[in-house]
């Protein structure tokens, strides 16, 4: 990791409230300099039971307040000046989303701030760059989560397409409950499902914007996919066989599409028992993986892309960078 800049910093904290788990990060502030010090995750699976009703499930909630709760006592203890906390897919689609916010607040005393999904695809992208290697390439990123996937097309400051859509892993096993292990079928509906989802929703807006990037006159390089969340990091991590978490070994993984293929096959192919016994794999995202791999095969394949690379930076990276509305 490179020195952090001799200015003074601000220690900040934020609390990310998702579909499928509740993540927390602890940094210096040094301006747009992000030095991360603590990361932690909790799976709370808000989104169980959500996508049929609409409504946050009374248990998910608590669970989810629970944690944000458990997670602002880790922040203080980490001498945090401002702790914020975000809420994005389940939390902003929710028919009820004020018994959720509710339920936080008076489990941790902080206010809730709940993204649209074009804040929170302009902030997966701004976190990404503050990552100095990937500040001024072009890049289209793609943040796979439980509820939503967001597309963010750009290069340094500029933003081309960013878009935030209804695709997601905790989404996805929601309305279609698989086999253990999963059938071959199944995954021939998954990719097939995946597939139109992307034909239908998102070429038709990416399409002509990422080819006017490739076109670009004078631009030394097509756009780079990039991944950030947890499909990728998982998957960089069963590449290298980690067993614990490397941000610098994560982030230097390139995945090409002929290995995206070979985990999509390995992955769905095994009993959930057996994927948790993978190298790299925390087991209660064993099951979501299985979405996950898909999305990103589909991705690659329908938009020409050879190579995906790794961030372990996104949208809470944004986020610390002000001090938001509890801070």
């Amino acid at each position: 990791m490179s020195p952090a800049p001799a200015i003074p910093a601000v220690r900040r904290a934020v609390i990310d409230v998702g579909t499928n788990s509740v993540k927390v990060l602890v940094a210096d502030v040094y301006d747009h300099v992000v030095v991360p010090l603590l990361e932690e995750s909790e799976q709370t699976r808000l989104g169980a039971g959500f996508f049929q009703t609409h409504r946050l499930q009374p248990s998910a909630i608590a669970h989810t307040a629970q944690a944000v709760a458990d997670f602002a006592r880790t922040a203080t203890a980490q001498a945090a000046s401002g702790i914020r906390v975000i809420a994005t897919s389940a939390a902003r689609d929710a028919l009820n989303q004020a018994e959720l916010t509710s339920a936080i607040t008076a489990a941790s005393g902080l206010p809730v701030e709940i993204l649209s999904g074009e804040q929170e695809a302009d902030w997966a992208y701004r976190g990404v760059t503050t990552d100095p290697e990937l500040a001024n390439i072009p890049l289209l990123l793609l943040d796979v989560g439980g509820g939503s996937t967001e597309f963010i097309l750009g290069a340094g400051s500029g933003q081309q397409f960013r878009r935030s859509f209804q695709l997601g892993t905790v989404r996805f096993l929601e309305g279609t409950p698989l086999s253990d292990p999963p059938t071959p079928a199944e995954l021939a509906a998954c990719r097939h499902w995946v597939r139109d989802f992307l034909d239908r929703e998102v070429r038709p807006l990416l399409a002509p914007a990422l080819a006017l990037a490739r076109a670009q006159p004078g631009q030394s390089r097509s756009p780079t996919l990039v991944g950030t969340g947890g499909t990728t990091a998982i998957l960089a991590r069963m590449e290298a066989g980690l067993d614990h978490y490397d941000r610098n070994l994560i982030e230097a993984t390139r995945l090409p599409l002929s290995r995206l293929h070979a985990w999509v096959e390995e992955l769905w192919k095994l009993p959930l028992a057996q994927r948790k016994l993978i190298p790299g794999m925390p087991g209660k995202r064993a099951d979501v993986i299985l979405p996950g791999v898909v999305i990103y095969e589909s991705l690659m394949e329908m938009f020409a892309f050879a190579e995906l690379r790794v961030t372990t930076r996104g949208l809470r990276f944004a986020a610390v960078m002000s001090p938001g509305i509890s801070g």
